[in-house]
């Protein structure tokens, strides 16, 4: 498969890169920015870097052009000064990729969404209708960043609405991060926002894949999925963390904590997607 990354500079579009090539994919990297030199796949020979403004819709549709399936990590990932720019940048970059797959007849995109159109790290204080987080939770950002996301799985459902035969998945991830203690000089209060959640890099990258490359039959139309790890970066049970910070919120009939703050078992369901920690990690995580 021939696989456009948008975003290929960024933390986790390196890794989807990676990831895609180990796998036996073909990759088209595009971003404003070129990847570093000693990037593991920037010699690659199944890997071509293009370089494009993808706020320009021209643009999009020359960089997609002759692929197979997108993955859509292209963005301003913080609210930046809580004003425009995000909200702004980040809608258009959506909509163009998801409208230039639907002209060029790509069916598979995988779009990078976040845990924050929930209320969350953002948010002075966020709130919490229950815990844990699953995809029925109601989406209420009041931040650009947040607000973004919500808009590109709107733009994501009006999509797939006049394009049936395109599947879209909504990934939202947590903190991506190269282990549980590269978060370890944050104290727990600190991190109550965003619940102490985080995932993997690589294991982030590997949901991307799995959306664009799951079977046929997997899902149709659009569909959002929270990727996050299983436990938090605090390694304290998230029960204890619960009763401190947030025992106000109440649990979801049927559900309970022992998985942490996040429900991913819609992706684990529909994706075959669970939370792996590479072994050379697995001493640092």
């Amino acid at each position: 498969m021939k696989i456009a990354v948008t975003g290929c500079s960024g933390s986790v579009g390196q890794r989807v890169c990676t990831l895609a090539l180990a796998r036996g994919h073909t990759v088209r990297g595009i971003d404003s920015a070129r990847p570093r030199a000693d990037a593991p796949f920037a010699a690659h020979a199944h890997f071509a870097y293009a370089e494009h403004d993808l706020r320009a819709y021209p643009a999009v549709l020359a960089a997609l052009r002759g692929c197979d399936a997108v993955v859509q990590l292209a963005a301003v990932p913080t609210p930046t000064d809580y004003l425009v720019e995000t909200h702004n940048t980040n809608v258009v970059i959506s909509w163009n990729v998801l409208r230039a797959a639907a002209e060029l007849g790509i069916t598979r995109v995988a779009q990078a969404s976040s845990v924050n159109v929930v209320q969350l790290v953002w948010t002075p204080h966020p709130r919490l209708h229950y815990l844990p987080i699953d995809e029925d939770h109601p989406r209420e950002p009041d931040e650009p960043y947040g607000l973004s996301k919500l808009i590109c799985e709107t733009q994501a459902d009006a999509i797939v609405r006049r394009f049936p035969q395109m599947r879209v998945a909504s990934l939202r991830p947590s903190w991506s991060i190269p282990n549980r203690d590269f978060a370890k000089h944050q104290d727990a209060e600190r991190r109550k926002n965003d619940l102490w959640g985080w995932v993997h890099r690589d294991s982030c990258a590997d949901a991307f894949l799995l959306a664009i490359t799951a079977d046929e039959g997997a899902w149709t139309g659009h569909e959002a999925f929270f990727i996050v790890a299983p436990d938090t970066t605090e390694g304290i049970a998230p029960e204890v963390l619960y009763e401190q910070f947030w025992s106000h919120v109440p649990i979801k009939a049927g559900k309970d904590l022992k998985g942490g703050f996040f429900d991913s078992s819609k992706a684990e369901r529909i994706l075959g997607w669970v939370h792996t920690v590479p072994d050379e990690d697995v001493h640092a995580g």
